[in-house]
């Protein structure tokens, strides 16, 4: 009811000004600053604690109720199934997380995010501190209160800009400064300090620490070599600056390019700083799938990988067939724009790879949009979208609530493999489904063969269903010609 609903708001800003008022009287302390000499292989002679930051009050807080819990509900080779308990709710992984860059999936309202089961959502600290700016956000309490959502949100730090915007920044140790892409001349600096502040002005679950990305194409190995170091101080200026771990939890992000070496060390140098999650940035930027594949193995692997008890998050990857590699090689969280995105150009994602119903060849096309689906598109026809596609605003919200309702079912489809113990035999039949022009021996075509050897390294076996002998290697993300008949 309205009163409910009026009584459950006013009991949750309640909370929200008295934890406030809470940090607002504990002081916070900046710890050692962290150093490294030339040719170590350490930032810190101990492991630092969580938030090493933090007061002692603040540190009670975060023992007696912590913003994070995070219990392994099951695990089939390397894919783990687990439950995230955040501020706002349990995430149940693995999971995709629907990217709202300025508090606002485009074209969808928080309502049907709910409503297609969505427990946790992105937001963009870059374009939100300029649009619509922090001080708005605290007048109402965060971004929570602002979207009206109430569950949970990760944000951004701001990192990714520097490549995205690459060409409006100039990057020093003390921050970026950029250029604002929508006010010629107006400049704006952002220090590892000033994106926590931002972030726990906005009010996030989860707060990504600022970290120095560059391309995954780089070759300048000095750089990259810069850009991994100065990520370890950053963070350690992102742990001292952050007024909130009893309620917001701060995520590290390993990074080291494509070189095992480096990765090695900013993995090490993450995990001494005990944060309550870890994310493997740097990738999805064009580097090779044979690469990338790799260095997410690496940033999984038993023993020498991120820490078991604690979610590991894939930074800005969205094909469906790079997170089912991914999870299967223990990956928890994922992120992209993509699904919602390609949506907007009228592509919609199925089993089959994608439909792009701009195309002439769905005017004629009464089926569903995907055959025995369940989602909020399963009684419209393709040649009802390819009508209104690209001319009707309403088309663009339409597929791109079935797009994050395909990423969210994917997803849960995984998890509850992983529950059952039978999680290889669905990678073999999503394969199967999504590459249907490709087959056992003899064929012409075969899915990229870097997801053979990635699912190999994650001990599940799909020599059998393919020729990866075959001349044609498919497409990441093969396309659906409908009736033409056409190969993927």
């Amino acid at each position: 009811t309205k009163t409910q609903k009026h009584k459950n708001t006013k009991q949750h800003n309640q909370s929200i000004n008295m934890a406030k008022r809470s940090s607002d009287e504990v002081g916070v302390e900046a710890p050692p600053e962290a150093k490294r000499a030339e040719g170590s292989t350490s930032s810190s002679d101990l492991p630092l604690p969580p938030y090493a930051s933090a007061s002692e009050e603040h540190r009670e807080l975060a023992r007696t109720k912590p913003p994070l819990v995070f219990q392994l509900d099951a695990q089939c080779g390397r894919a783990r199934a687990s439950t995230i308990t955040l501020p706002h709710g349990p995430v149940l992984t693995p999971v995709f997380m629907p990217v709202g860059t300025q508090g606002t999936i485009k074209g969808l309202s928080s309502e049907d995010m709910q409503a297609i089961g969505c427990k946790i959502l992105l937001g963009n600290t870059f374009h939100l501190a300029n649009r619509p700016t922090c001080e708005l956000l605290d007048k109402c309490e965060g971004l929570h209160n602002f979207m009206q959502w109430p569950r949970n949100i990760l944000t951004d730090s701001g990192g990714f800009q520097m490549v995205s915007l690459l060409k409006l920044a100039e990057i020093t140790e003390q921050g970026v400064e950029f250029e604002d892409p929508k006010n010629a001349g107006s400049r704006m600096l952002l220090t590892p300090e000033k994106s926590i502040q931002s972030q726990n002005s906005i009010g996030a679950d989860i707060l990504m620490a600022l970290d120095d990305v560059i391309s995954s194409t780089t070759v300048d190995t000095e750089r990259i070599k810069e850009a991994t170091d100065r990520t370890l101080r950053w963070a350690d200026r992102c742990i001292s600056a952050h007024r909130n771990p009893h309620r917001q939890n701060l995520f590290g992000i390993v990074q080291g390019h494509l070189d095992p070496d480096l990765r090695d060390y900013s993995l090490k140098e993450m995990i001494k700083r005990n944060f309550p999650g870890y994310a493997i940035g740097g990738l999805s930027g064009g580097e090779a799938k044979d690469a990338f594949w790799r260095v997410v193995e690496q940033c999984t692997r038993p023993e020498t990988g991120l820490p078991a008890d604690k979610p590991r998050y894939l930074m800005g990857v969205g094909y469906p067939l790079d997170i089912v590699v991914c999870v299967a090689l223990g990956v928890d969280m994922f992120d992209c724009v993509y699904p919602s995105r390609t949506a907007r150009f009228g592509t919609a994602l199925v089993r089959t790879g994608q439909m792009r119903l701009t195309s002439s060849e769905f005017a004629n096309d009464h089926r569903p949009l995907e055959v025995g689906g369940t989602g909020p598109l399963k009684d419209y026809t393709r040649a009802m979208l390819h009508t209104i596609v690209t001319k009707e605003p309403v088309a663009a919200s339409l597929i791109t609530l079935h797009n994050l309702h395909f990423m969210l079912t994917l997803l849960t489809e995984m998890r509850e493999a992983i529950r059952a113990n039978t999680f290889p035999q669905w990678v073999r039949k999503f394969l199967q489904d999504f590459f249907p022009s490709a087959s056992p021996p003899p064929c012409e075509r075969c899915p990229p063969r870097w997801v053979r050897d990635a699912l190999k390294a994650a001990g599940i076996d799909v020599e059998d269903i393919f020729d990866w002998s075959a001349k044609e290697e498919l497409a990441d993300m093969p396309r659906d010609y409908g009736r033409s008949g056409k190969a993927a």
